[in-house]
């Protein structure tokens, strides 16, 4: 007969000092709980595809390849132009497009090939993400694995996937209408900016998922409330300054002024609201939605150094290093785009900057976790 359990023994504990398996917490029991483990290699798996994606359609705007393909068949695009017939059809309907008529009328078909190749691969990439989302919630759905409280939060993830394909062909379809040779630069972060939600939602779940219930709840009375609040404030400047470089890149702003720290020799752009009406200026003056997108940059850097000298106080070793790791990614991110600007965003570097921007959303999100969170540590740190 197994013998009395301690009252300071570990919600959880699976054996007592003797090896005896004793009953484990309420909270972490049945099959459901079981599964947890799965569903974290799951939706890593769903994390790594979506910054695959969002490289890759990085890539397709610095190509310029977004408008190569001119219409949005769910099932029937899956397959690319099959033939010689296949893709002189589909060059002749990119043909019939302002970019083409008015940028490339001199492009040759090898020369659009490799444009459709990198829209085709965007979108297919997209397919994939729905796909395996599909498989893994409805899998886990039918064995009754998926643990308490997360099947809506699994569903929101799959929901916000469906609609980045809609908003994606919204943005695609700003581009063929009228004297347009590139889709409008809001929708254009529009589409970036949910990407990064859906990525955002994904790694907290990961993180939620990679410790056991039980113990997330006894953090969670461990919570640093005011750097919890200050991750929070500098998890929503980050989303804007990834939204806000997407406005820079839909206009090719980044390639308006190459000097820093001035723009054209002056502070403030010339011209910055030459644009009628006024408003269109935030949107398509590349002198303002370049130096926006500065400003934001040094007041997003200003932040995160606040929130360090915070977190340099904060009783949990691993907070502390979270919001360190925070800081300087961040630091680094804004050298980065300085030097994409010096630069002129070459592609190399363009795509470097926002593969930048991934790193930096995610280790903005631990450092907030961690703080919401704090991991246990022994008294001796």
């Amino acid at each position: 007969m197994a013998g009395k359990r301690s009252i300071f023994e570990d919600v959880g504990e699976a054996a007592d000092k003797g090896g005896r398996q004793v009953q484990t917490g309420m909270i972490d029991r049945g099959g459901a709980s079981g599964a947890r483990r799965a569903i974290r290699g799951w939706l890593v798996a769903l994390f790594v595809l979506v910054v695959v994606m969002i490289l890759v359609g990085g890539l397709t705007r610095l190509t310029e390849s977004g408008l190569s393909i001119t219409e949005w068949a769910l099932v029937i695009g899956t397959l690319p132009p099959m033939g010689a017939q296949d893709w002189a059809v589909a060059f002749a309907k990119y043909q019939q497009t302002p970019e083409f008529r008015l940028v490339n009328h001199a492009m040759t078909l090898d020369q659009f090939k490799v444009i459709y190749w990198w829209e085709w691969g965007h979108r297919f990439l997209g397919r994939i993400i729905g796909l395996v989302w599909i498989a893994g919630f409805v899998g886990f759905w039918a064995a009754g694995k998926i643990p308490t409280g997360w099947k809506a939060r699994l569903l929101v993830i799959g929901v916000l996937i469906g609609v980045q394909g809609a908003v994606g062909w919204w943005m695609v379809a700003s581009g063929l209408v009228g004297d347009r040779t590139s889709v409008a630069s809001y929708r254009l972060a529009l589409h970036l900016g949910l990407a990064f939600v859906i990525l955002g939602l994904i790694v907290w779940a990961v993180l939620e998922l990679s410790r056991p219930q039980a113990e997330i709840l006894q953090a969670r009375r461990l919570r640093e409330k005011r750097l919890f609040g200050l991750g929070t404030g500098l998890m929503h400047l980050t989303l804007l300054q990834i939204v806000l470089g997407a406005l820079v890149a839909g206009i090719d702003a980044g390639r308006s002024y190459t000097d820093w720290p001035l723009m054209a020799g002056q502070i403030i752009p010339p011209d910055p609201f030459d644009i009628e009406p006024l408003w269109r200026n935030f949107f398509e003056n590349p002198g303002l939605v370049q130096f926006i997108h500065r400003v934001a940059g040094y007041l997003l850097i200003i932040f995160a150094l606040v929130a360090f000298l915070r977190a340099r106080r904060a009783a949990s070793r691993a907070v502390r290093t979270g919001f360190t790791v925070a800081a300087g990614v961040l630091l680094a991110q804004m050298v980065l785009g300085i030097v994409t600007v010096l630069n002129g965003a070459q592609l190399h570097v363009a795509i470097t900057h926002q593969a930048g921007a991934i790193l930096a959303w995610v280790v903005v999100l631990v450092a907030r976790f961690r703080a919401g969170y704090p991991p246990a540590q022994s008294v001796r740190g």
